[in-house]
């Protein structure tokens, strides 16, 4: 979750879900279907407009609303004193303690708390109650937002959501993410280190990939694998030079072969990827075996009487892994408690402990409600929370037994 957008994808075994078509150009922002589809393979991620920035407003039926619509970062929200009017999610977070005007950006950028006041106090006029209470109801719109979304994108690709940890990450992820994770019946919340900034980490360390994919429409009983053969040593021999190109040794370069199938006669394809290299065995019965498989999770369904075809090959090279260091080290010792301040998220005037995360040692444990500050974000830990600090100074949040 950062400044506009809140995204969310799943991770099995370690592996972010990959898909391969992607719309741009869409005509309304967040409606899939709306753009044109590019065969680009990207990260299978939902987007929704629930970000730092997002505008709360009412609808005409009186209803409390948040976003699409976002102040951006100029004007930005109320709270940063640059014009911006409107009460936004940040300024909810601020009005409701969970940061710190004083210690934004590491005391760097002071917050404009009468600017946020004003703002609130416009929008709960409109809808009848206090600033405190418009604060909660946007922190709890937009909270249920993005469970929402998250819920659709696992029930759309076949994945029971509940129980699963959630990993929160982005300049607001950490401040919501118990919050969802409660109304998604996650066991967990990992807040990893240099949390805002982790898909700039991730791009420093992540291996270097290519995909390519050339179409060769065929029934899965037909397949001339003479031609196919020569199809894919052609992607390969591409693929492994363009790595070795970018500075990848011949022997570290992995190949992994997949393929785009569907059953004869529809519009949408399935991606599977193969665990062995299918021009060994040229078994299409194991490959029909996969795809019937990933199709059933997705479907619930197996047209077992339709001939299964092949729309386009895959082939996906991929470099060595990326050793690098921690980011941070923890404090060697359990820290203490920084101050107190008034946190109105759970109940009104709440007195939270607030910590800084860099003073937490590896194996403390920490009660909620608590906040853990650092530079960039914040952390917010619920009642009835318990957070954990683990090997790699990650933030663990588990619910309580009476509340799992």
């Amino acid at each position: 979750m950062g400044g506009t957008t809140a995204k969310a994808c799943l991770i099995e075994n370690r592996t972010p879900l990959v898909t391969g078509l992607f719309e741009v150009d869409r005509r309304y922002r967040f409606k899939e279907g709306s753009g044109l589809p590019v065969t680009v393979p990207s990260i299978d991620l939902i987007e929704i407009g629930a970000g730092g920035g997002s505008i709360a407003h009412v609808d005409e039926l009186g209803l409390l609303k948040v976003g699409p619509e976002s102040a951006g970062s100029k004007p930005g929200p109320a709270c940063y004193g640059r014009g911006g009017k409107n009460a936004t999610v940040t300024d909810a977070d601020l009005m409701l303690g969970l940061i710190d005007a004083d210690n934004f950006l590491g005391g760097e950028m002071r917050l404009d708390r009468a600017a946020t006041e004003h703002a609130m106090k416009s929008l709960a006029d409109r809808l009848g109650t206090s600033a405190v209470q418009a604060s909660r109801g946007i922190y709890r719109v937009v909270t249920e937002a993005m469970a929402s979304a998250a819920r659709a994108h696992a029930t759309d690709r076949g994945v029971d959501y509940r129980g699963l940890p959630l990993f929160a990450f982005g300049g607001a992820g950490p401040l919501h993410a118990c919050g969802v994770a409660e109304l998604l019946q996650s066991s967990s919340v990992i807040v990893p280190p240099r949390s805002s900034v982790l898909s700039a980490f991730g791009t420093l360390v992540t291996p270097l990939r290519l995909d390519l994919v050339r179409s060769d429409l065929v029934r899965l009983d037909a397949i001339d694998w003479t031609r196919t053969e020569k199809l894919l040593g052609e992607l390969e021999k591409e693929g492994r030079l363009a790595l070795m190109e970018a500075g990848c040794e011949a022997s570290d370069v992995e190949i992994h072969i997949g393929a785009d199938l569907r059953y004869f006669g529809q519009q949408h394809e399935v991606t599977v990827t193969f665990d062995h290299d299918p021009r060994n065995s040229r078994d299409t019965q194991a490959i029909e075996a996969l795809f019937s498989e990933a199709y059933h999770t997705l479907y619930g369904v197996n047209p077992s009487h339709v001939p299964v075809e092949v729309v386009s090959w895959r082939i996906t090279v991929n470099g060595p892994a990326v050793h690098f260091h921690p980011a941070g080290q923890p404090a060697s010792a359990p820290g203490q408690p920084k101050g107190h301040r008034a946190v109105h998220a759970w109940q009104d005037r709440q007195m939270v402990a607030v910590y800084e995360r860099r003073d937490l040692a590896v194996g403390q444990i920490v009660e909620g409600p608590v906040i853990i500050e650092e530079r960039e974000t914040t952390t917010a830990i619920p009642p009835n929370w318990v957070a954990t600090i683990d090997a790699f100074g990650c933030i663990v949040a588990t619910r309580t037994p009476a509340q799992a």
